[in-house]
């Protein structure tokens, strides 16, 4: 089986695991506030990463020599996600799913400023067409803006700092190390929020199905995902990746009676041409080299 195809079977998994989180996330969102999810979500995390860490004999690599970052890191992750729930909650899957495309275009942005990377003229010119595609999806007018478009917009920008941060510690952190604090830090944080008002909703036994299947399918689309990557470049992964959105925009459809907005297609293709074209550039630079 060749490399694509191999990749192409991980990365069915991961678009799987991502639509099913939305249809849980929102399912689940008449009972508990996004903090409670984020709460839940964390422990059914934890309970995997540490079974799985003990399993694989991987329990001692996690240490405690940069706690700051992975709190930093989290901190924008856990903004990121409660965003992205609060959004599906609000406008069409497909609208969330299209602006969640735009994390690269900020990592191009922002990683300058954080990694000192160059900011090279390609990049430039992806983050112009991302944007352009950004105006399109979210129709800047203000009859059609909405705070659910906002949040859709924000939580690429938490999402893109929490990648930058995530590349900062894989220089040093073992995944485990990464996954360990990711779910036990945010596990605190939403205990934190969601225990403001004192009221602290239990899932019912209706929605405790759909609580687990957070928790597990946001733990296996970014295993699939960074499996995909590990067997194929970036160049190929990403086309498959951007299968997403139709599979989303469908599932909203026959779902939720979404419509089909030729716009968010249009604008979203805007925004995969650009993440591809810094993609592809970026790889010929390397193979140069």
């Amino acid at each position: 089986m060749s490399p694509t195809v191999k990749a192409a079977f991980w990365m069915i998994g991961a678009i799987t695991s991502f639509t099913l989180m939305a249809v849980a996330g929102r399912t689940v969102s008449n009972e508990l506030d996004t903090f409670e999810i984020m709460l839940f979500r964390s422990l059914t995390g934890i309970v995997i990463v540490v079974g799985v860490a003990y399993y694989a004999g991987t329990w001692r690599q996690i240490g405690r020599d940069r706690l700051g970052l992975h709190a930093t890191r989290n901190i924008f992750h856990f903004a990121g996600q409660n965003l992205w729930f609060y959004a599906i909650t609000l406008i069409p899957l497909a609208q969330v799913f299209a602006l969640e495309f735009t994390t690269p275009v900020w990592v191009i942005l922002l990683s300058p400023l954080i990694l000192k990377e160059r900011l090279t003229g390609i990049g430039l010119l992806s983050a112009g067409i991302g944007f352009l595609g950004i105006l399109i999806v979210a129709r800047p007018d203000p009859a059609n803006i909405s705070v659910g478009l906002l949040a859709a917009a924000a939580c690429a920008v938490f999402f893109a700092l929490t990648a930058i941060l995530t590349r900062k510690l894989t220089q040093t952190e073992t995944i485990t190390t990464i996954l360990f604090y990711l779910t036990t830090m945010q596990a605190v944080f939403g205990l934190v929020f969601a225990g403001f008002d004192g009221d602290i909703a239990v899932p019912s036994l209706a929605a405790l199905p759909w609580v687990i299947a957070i928790g597990c399918a946001g733990l296996l689309a970014h295993f699939c995902l960074t499996n995909a990557l590990r067997i194929a470049p970036a160049s190929v992964v990403m086309p498959i990746d951007f299968v997403r959105l139709p599979t989303i925009a469908l599932v909203g459809m026959f779902l939720y009676n979404e419509p089909l907005e030729l716009l968010v297609f249009v604008g979203a293709g805007l925004i995969f041409a650009a993440n591809y074209l810094n993609i592809t550039c970026a790889m010929r630079r390397q193979s140069a080299r």
